[in-house]
């Protein structure tokens, strides 16, 4: 069976396309946030996990529940979702969604983990300083791991570990070459 990553990103390649070329990535950004909640609801999951009601049910109970919220394209979305049995996989269409979203508005999230509360002014600093190191304007997500001594940021791909833990590895690592 494949992976949700690999079978949620033509959906979301293919959302992305439509709102780029309507220019309605934050519409359509705000309507995949919603959805996504309200599939992830437990009452809802087991809707449309029952098998005794049809994927048209579906569909018009989640439309309904969002009242008004999705646009017309949205709405037939919805169903494509509910008839492909693909509704489980909102969050990770939103998810690629705001990555590509994110990727075209050159934005990139930082995924800030320190040992300690950072206020509003060290959080700017630190984006202020990725964002000279990446030369993209820099959203960072913080939260606390109070067993780190230090921190660490996660760019994407990249890793910046400034734990203890991480620096005694590597110098450990020196000292055995």
């Amino acid at each position: 069976m494949a992976e949700p990553r690999t079978v949620a990103r033509p959906y979301a390649e293919a959302v992305f396309r439509l709102a780029d070329a309507e220019h309605e990535l934050g519409r359509w950004a705000d309507m995949l946030a919603a959805l996504a909640q309200v599939v992830t609801d437990e009452r809802v999951r087991r809707i449309i996990a029952d098998p005794n009601v049809s994927d048209a049910k579906v569909a018009g109970l989640i439309i309904a529940i969002l009242g008004g919220k999705l646009s017309a394209q949205a709405e037939n979305f919805v169903r494509v979702l509910a008839e492909a049995k693909r509704l489980g996989l909102a969050q990770e269409i939103r998810s690629q969604f705001e990555a590509l979203k994110n990727e075209r508005e050159g934005l990139v999230e930082a995924e800030v983990v320190s040992a300690f509360e950072l206020d509003a002014a060290q959080t700017r600093d630190l984006e202020s300083r990725l964002e000279k190191r990446t030369g993209r304007t820099v959203k960072a997500r913080v939260s606390v791991d109070r067993s780190l001594i230090g921190g660490k940021v996660v760019l994407g791909d990249k890793v910046i570990d400034g734990s203890a833990r991480a620096q005694l590895a590597a110098l450990e690592t020196a000292l055995k070459a």
